[in-house]
């Protein structure tokens, strides 16, 4: 399939090198674009816009920083609606606001093009390994059209209605980590005063009921001193405070996760550590 593929960072690059794998003909577009030298030498076409990749491409993947960086891509002088995209499927992977996913929706649609919203979870491993789990909301037909390029990247791929429910499912998917991540750090720093050797608890907490993907993934880089990001601290709080944001809207209380926002606002624009993966977050107890 001829695929195009906007935003080749931490996850992008790790999603393409996949789709290379499987076969696809790929066109790629990264704002710094050294990022895309490794995907060019194996086949990938490097295009100078937004609006090239999608005029090449049958299906066009998003996935950059933040809601802004979105309407850029798709909204802007040579965005993705600058192109020619009748009959095209468009699909945002980034983690951004359900309200900017319905607007895409609509634009798109009114263009003669069929939109997905489309984050994922899984971090850096689960794109290197091809087993995100991913979450779709939007034009259900596309949706059953593009199932077999998902599973090209993806484990477990899920449908859950209209578009802003892929983004509504992936704000339920960052509160659970959350509280996850807060709960691992608060652990460790009381286990290590306590005077426990760290691996070994770790090693009996992620046996019992308290396992979880945080623990078992960013517990041992954590005692490792491994602060890379498999995602950004500053992206996990644009996720959190997005997800605030659309439940202050729906006039939900989430109080712990109000907490986790505090935290995370505090290591990455208090200590500027936003470059952090997620489990740097332990930074704000050890140094």
């Amino acid at each position: 399939m001829k695929i195009g593929f906007i935003g080749t960072g931490v996850m992008g690059n790790a999603i393409c090198l996949n789709l290379l794998k499987a076969g696809h003909q790929l066109w790629v577009y990264n704002r710094t674009k050294s990022k895309t030298d490794n995907l060019v030498q194996k086949g990938a076409t490097w295009c100078e816009t937004p609006k090239a990749v999608a005029e090449q491409a049958e299906v066009t993947f998003s996935i950059v920083g933040f809601p802004q960086d979105v309407e850029q891509v798709y909204f802007g002088e040579n965005g993705i609606f600058a192109a020619d995209i009748t009959g095209k499927y468009l699909v945002d992977m980034t983690t951004s606001k359900p309200l900017l996913a319905q607007k895409i929706y609509a634009e798109g649609e009114k263009l003669g093009a069929k939109v997905l919203d489309a984050p994922v979870s899984g971090g850096d491993l689960g794109a290197k390994n091809g087993t995100l789990t991913i979450m779709v909301g939007g034009d259900q037909a596309a949706y059953e059209d593009l199932k077999p390029v998902f599973n090209d990247f993806g484990k477990s791929v899920h449908y859950f209605g209209p578009a802003g429910s892929g983004q509504n499912t992936k704000m339920a998917n960052q509160i659970m980590i959350a509280g996850t991540m807060t709960g691992m750090c608060e652990m460790l720093v009381y286990a290590k005063e306590a005077g426990l050797d760290l691996e070994t608890v770790l090693e009996t907490v992620g046996a019992g009921s308290a396992a979880n993907w945080s623990l078992s993934n960013y517990g041992p880089r954590i005692l490792k001193g491994d602060f890379a990001p498999g995602f950004f601290s500053k992206h996990f709080l644009k996720d959190l405070r997005i997800a605030l944001d659309t439940a202050k809207e729906m006039n939900v209380n989430l109080p712990a996760t109000e907490q986790a926002e505090k935290l995370y606002a505090t290591l990455v624009d208090d200590k500027k550590l936003g470059d952090l993966g997620t489990q740097g977050l332990i930074k704000l107890w050890w140094k």
